[in-house]
């Protein structure tokens, strides 16, 4: 059994992720996203999805890129 690297718990069911040449293991998604997931520039939630990306920056949403000064991104309508 592999233990999770966030949460230390040891489990039959764990998984690896390599992202860069890392591999991290954890025991569900919820540690995974918490420990790689972007975090949005502007509320600091966790971006699960696609997001958007500005001036080096990404957000969850285009509302919070708006919110920090960027205009040119849009969500879809």
């Amino acid at each position: 059994m592999a233990k999770c690297e966030v949460c230390d718990n040891e489990y039959d069911k764990s998984f690896e992720v390599s992202r860069g040449g890392e591999r991290h293991t954890f025991d569900s998604f919820e540690c995974a996203i918490h420990s790689m997931a972007p975090s949005c520039a502007h509320c600091g939630c966790k971006v699960v999805g696609h997001g958007v990306e500005a001036s080096g920056k990404i957000f969850c949403c285009a509302n919070c890129a708006r919110q920090s000064g960027t205009r040119e991104l849009r969500d879809r309508a």
